[in-house]
């Protein structure tokens, strides 16, 4: 595929990060998430007019993701957490279950409304980790477990499929996925990974799957049946993430980590490519 099919990455002007993560676009406030997780920060940027704001959450935040009845919906270090009108709110512990030193990382909400997010060991401990389900009323469930770092999660356009990433096993499984139930089955290899390894993930309205590569430089684009499409380069050696943002949702978004020389930019691309919005967590079903 001829590459002019994505601009040249730019940086988004701005400060940055430690270990930038998990970008969201919020359809409702037509605006950027993403998470310096080590920082306890969540960022917003409005690329109308390139404002930004940042919320300082206390503890380290893997993810932050719009919520149905106004504010976020976060996971941080010790679970579950909903943000509104500044107070931060516990709503499912879950590392209290498990050993000590594992934080919540990654995840993501499907259409119902359901907060998938797991867990991972800060000395990257393997099968310390689990993958949750937030659910409505508060309702939080183990669904995945014997993990090392539990990172992106994503589903095809038509929910029947949610593409889970493991980061240490160099590759992207998938799993049939009940959108009537939220339920995983059928666990299978997706796509190995041959450059760095896999981190946060996205699905374009295509099929076609977006993975960022840790230690890797850069953002691939996978067909439907796991074969490779595209190559994005990204000038950071430890590229996290990637969403599709903008009133178009054209623009691919791309989050790093800061390896002592490069990186912990935010990028931007152009593309031909249309993604879709991130789904708000529905406390209420």
């Amino acid at each position: 595929m001829n590459l002019t099919v994505v601009s040249e990455p730019r940086i988004v002007p701005g400060p940055r990060a430690l270990l930038g993560e998990g970008p969201r676009w919020d359809e409702h406030t037509r605006t950027l998430l993403w998470v310096d997780i080590p920082a306890g920060k969540v960022h917003r940027l409005d690329p109308a007019d390139g404002s930004r704001g940042v919320i300082d959450v206390g503890m380290a935040v893997g993810v932050a993701v719009p919520r149905a009845e106004g504010g976020l919906a976060l996971a941080v270090r010790d679970g579950f957490a909903v943000l509104a009108e500044d107070r931060l709110e516990i709503v499912a512990p879950v590392t209290a279950n498990e050993r000590p030193g594992n934080r919540m990382n990654d995840g993501a909400c499907d259409r119902a409304g359901r907060f998938f997010a797991g867990t991972m060991a800060e000395d990257d401990t393997p099968g310390a980790g689990a993958l949750y389900r937030l659910g409505p009323g508060r309702r939080c469930e183990r669904v995945v477990g014997d993990v090392a770092i539990s990172n992106g999660v994503a589903w095809s356009p038509d929910e029947r499929l949610l593409y889970y990433v493991d980061t240490p096993t160099g590759r992207i499984d998938v799993f049939d996925y009940d959108p009537a139930e939220g339920s995983l089955a059928n666990r299978r290899l997706f796509a190995m990974i041959p450059r760095g390894l896999p981190d946060g993930l996205t699905v374009d309205t295509s099929g076609h799957v977006w993975v960022a590569l840790w230690g890797g430089g850069a953002v691939l684009r996978l067909r439907p049946d796991g074969s490779h499409d595209l190559t994005v380069e990204i000038p950071a050696t430890n590229v996290t993430s990637c969403a599709f943002g903008g009133p178009d949702l054209n623009v691919l978004y791309v989050t790093s980590a800061w390896d002592g020389e490069t990186g912990g930019e935010l990028f931007r691309c152009e593309t031909f490519f249309t993604g879709l919005p991130a789904n708000p967590y529905r406390e209420n079903g």
